[in-house]
């Protein structure tokens, strides 16, 4: 099989912290070669233990250590456009998670730069895409045994919103990965958002708009609404029903443990998404790493990650005017298909 594939990662945060984990306990074909955190000693700690890797604060310093073949970027989304350029730099192929850049104009800055390159570096980290569920609806969906599908009704609940969290990030950050597993599912451009806004939870911190409800339109007449509430409290549901022409089908009702015990039943709730969707993530990285090794890349790309960013920037200025808003994507390069599949 060769020498394992050496993964800089950039991020040493939650996320960072538990891709680390993933590559160095549950992927098999990969290793750390280097971590990048501004906190030097977060860093540190996410890689004790581990042999033969390097500590930076710099993200280009990792980038550059030895044995990196490749880049996994966990930073905050700020970050995400410089290290994605410095990787098509250097010719790194690239998992980055989402948002691949929160503004539409640095992502379209990424996906005219890799389309420069003539051929795909990046995979965007859309892991709903890699859940078993949401890969037996999608197989079911374009099977056309339902018929064509008509609407798609969405949950995304968490337990608490953390600290600092705007009524923004509730479109941009949360319903993010509803905007790509719509377009996803229904293999089609999203082209205009509504956004409306019911009286907020007592949970919600003041001043949050919390939940939302928000419904987008597709180029071929779909719609599909999502209820975002990320104060629920008891727990982190994701939930998706398909309803098409000649019936529906719904994933996220028994993704939990039934316990029974003392006369009585309990169905756990998983508490937030890395309990949630801890397979696909392990999927998600695995099947990234095995294409790597092979010369290629798969799964979302570029040009979803930037349409994603489009569509929220879009869905933003819908809760802030209460008006619909039209999703207007500029011209796609030949290198990328509408919608990865």
């Amino acid at each position: 099989m060769g020498e394992p594939l050496g993964v800089a990662v950039l991020g040493a945060g939650h996320m960072g912290a538990d891709h680390i984990r993933r590559l160095d306990r549950v992927v098999s074909g990969a290793r750390v070669a280097a971590v990048a955190d501004p906190d030097a000693e977060r860093a540190a700690a996410a890689v004790a233990g581990l042999a033969d890797v390097t500590v930076h604060t710099d993200p280009e310093a990792a980038l550059d250590a030895p044995g990196v073949d490749a880049v996994l970027i966990a930073s905050p989304g700020p970050a995400h456009e410089a290290a994605l350029l410095g990787a098509f730099a250097r010719n790194l192929p690239v998992l980055c998670e989402k948002p691949m850049v929160p503004d539409s104009a640095g992502a379209l800055r990424v996906v005219e730069a890799e389309a420069r390159l003539g051929r795909r570096l990046a995979q965007i980290g859309f892991m709903r895409r890699y859940d078993a569920e949401y890969r037996r609806l999608k197989a079911l969906l374009d099977g056309g045994t339902l018929g064509r599908p008509l609407m798609l009704h969405c949950v995304h609940r968490n337990v608490s919103s953390p600290p600092g969290f705007t009524s923004a990030q509730l479109i941009d950050s949360s319903v993010s990965h509803e905007i790509d597993a719509a377009r996803w599912l229904l293999g089609e451009e999203l082209t205009a958002v509504t956004v409306r806004r019911p009286a907020s939870s007592h949970a919600a911190p003041e001043g949050l708009i919390d939940p939302q409800f928000v419904l987008f339109e597709t180029e071929r007449g779909a719609l599909a609404d999502v209820e975002v509430f990320v104060n629920c409290g008891f727990g982190y549901q994701v939930r998706c029903e398909a309803v098409c022409e000649a019936g529906a089908a719904r994933i996220g009702e028994d993704h939990s443990m039934l316990v029974t015990a003392a006369a009585s039943a309990r169905r756990e709730v998983a508490r937030d998404y890395l309990v949630r969707f801890a397979d696909a993530y392990d999927r998600e990285v695995q099947d990234w790493v095995d294409a790597t090794r092979a010369g290629r890349v798969t799964g979302p790309g570029a040009w979803d990650g930037y349409a994603a960013s489009v569509v929220a920037e879009a869905g933003v200025r819908a809760l802030e005017s209460g008006d619909r808003v039209a999703v207007e994507l500029a011209p796609r390069p030949d290198l990328y298909a509408a919608v990865s599949r």
